[in-house]
């Protein structure tokens, strides 16, 4: 494992984005995100890639682009929310870098999501169903995964920033 790469997990409106770009800049790293590579790649929104291929179609096209891209070293990967689900990202995870958990509640989950359109899984009239039911399932995944977890819940994205760092150190 290389600890100068930084994989942050979980849920979707957790701040792995937002978090994953600060910590990238602070440590003077590439961040690497693997949802805008994948669009990148194929020229399509994840919405219409899930439309086309499904989720399995999706997943597939994910743990491609997360082997490619996380060959190197000294990076910051920010994942999907789903990428935790196939058994191939967990173990290039653990072989690949420090694993950071950024756990975040139903409640935030849904209202840092409130106004997204572009969360395929989300496009249901009962969001809040739909996250409590992906985070009983992703849970034990991302906690099993995880090397440090965070909880969010009441941190600004500096604050989480400056803990990882902390825990890095």
């Amino acid at each position: 494992m290389n600890k100068n790469n930084i994989i942050l997990i979980g849920p979707m409106g957790s701040g792995k984005s937002t978090i994953g770009k600060m910590l990238a800049h602070s440590l003077d790293l590439p961040l690497l995100d693997s949802d805008k590579e994948i669009e990148q790649r194929t020229g399509a929104t994840i919405p219409l890639i899930f439309e086309i291929e499904g989720e399995a179609g999706f997943r597939d096209r994910e743990v491609a682009v997360i082997e490619e891209i996380t060959r190197g070293n000294d990076w910051v990967l920010a994942t999907g929310g789903g990428a935790i689900l196939r058994a191939e990202n967990r173990k290039l995870f653990a072989e690949r870098g420090f694993v950071v958990y950024l756990h975040a509640s139903v409640h935030q989950q849904a209202e840092r999501t409130a106004q997204d359109t572009q969360r395929p899984l989300l496009q249901t009239p009962d969001r809040v169903g739909t996250l409590r039911a992906l985070m009983h399932t992703r849970e034990p995944l991302y906690r099993a995964a995880a090397d440090f977890m965070i909880e969010t819940a009441g941190k600004s994205p500096r604050t989480v920033v400056d803990l990882i760092r902390q825990h890095l150190n």
